[in-house]
């Protein structure tokens, strides 16, 4: 009899972790589904996940919810998917030592360390999964966005080096690379503005108030937005191909902006970036 596939995935509580929750479970996958708040698991767990309560800030939690998850699966693990993880808007002078701190906590090192905790096993096992969430503003950077991207480039370069290290080991490392996705992404991210970002006493105030306006007109249904199940598919595709791919974009604009960005020297891009911005805060 084959072993089940088991993975654990990180941000369950909504969006793209939740939907990505729901369809490994439907394809026979044994899913642990972590979360930060004791409601968002028993709301999990109501749908039939096994939600597991873990913060990526508290390495004790990562540390015990790890031990929970493999006192379950017989210390065997298929997979990891790194998804969990939030955006801290902000032009860069305005973003403080703490809440770029706070950005990296969660993104980059929390992420790196729940990977260091299960590489073992898979090493143990002689198989396994890596998917980590990055982001179109993995490899872009759009202005009010820079301590976001910044930690998803740490969360490329780190992939990328774990990648080159752990071949011929059969344990794959995957990217996904979405853009505009309907989620919480975006009321997660004005909280931690108006907690962390002093606009009144900034030169960017009036490009602020523009572009919160801005964002909150924006609709779910717009043409290059999609559902997080589309990402999901990407995820089920890199955990169950036989060469998964190292990268997987997602959304229109996320293959638009690559060919620009291969295409354009440096100057155009800021060019097209710059009127993006001007777009946004007009």
């Amino acid at each position: 009899m084959p072993l089940p596939k088991t993975i654990v995935i990180t941000g369950c509580s909504s969006g793209i972790g939740l939907s990505t929750a729901q369809l490994l479970y439907q394809n026979g996958w044994q899913v642990f589904a972590t979360v930060r708040k004791p409601e968002d698991q028993t709301h999990l767990q109501s749908l039939g996940l096994n939600a597991i309560l873990m913060d990526l800030n508290d390495s004790v939690s990562i540390q015990n919810a790890v031990k929970q998850v493999l006192a379950q699966t017989n210390n065997q693990l298929t997979a990891l998917c790194n998804n969990a993880g939030f955006g801290q808007p902000g032009a860069i002078e305005d973003i403080s030592r703490d809440a770029l701190r706070a950005q990296f906590e969660t993104n980059v090192f929390g992420l790196q360390e729940l990977t260091n905790l299960v590489l073992p096993v898979m090493h143990q096992q002689g198989y396994g999964r890596i998917i980590n969430m990055s982001s179109l503003l993995g490899w872009m950077t759009m202005g009010y966005r820079g301590a976001y991207c910044a930690s998803k480039y740490a969360v490329e370069a780190l992939s990328d080096a774990l990648r080159l290290e752990l071949h011929g080991t059969n344990i794959f490392v995957s990217l996904i690379e979405p853009g505009p996705i309907e989620s919480q992404f975006r009321n997660t991210a004005r909280v931690n503005y108006e907690q962390n970002i002093c606009s009144a006493q900034s030169v960017h105030q009036e490009n602020y108030s523009r572009l919160i306006h801005n964002m909150e007109q924006l609709k779910a249904d717009s043409p290059f937005t999609l559902s997080p199940a589309a990402v999901a598919k990407k995820i089920l595709h890199a955990l169950q191909s036989a060469k998964p791919k190292i990268r997987y974009y997602v959304t229109l604009p996320t293959y638009v902006f690559a060919f620009l960005k291969w295409m354009l020297p440096d100057s155009g891009f800021d060019w097209v970036m710059r009127r993006i911005m001007k777009s946004e805060t007009k």
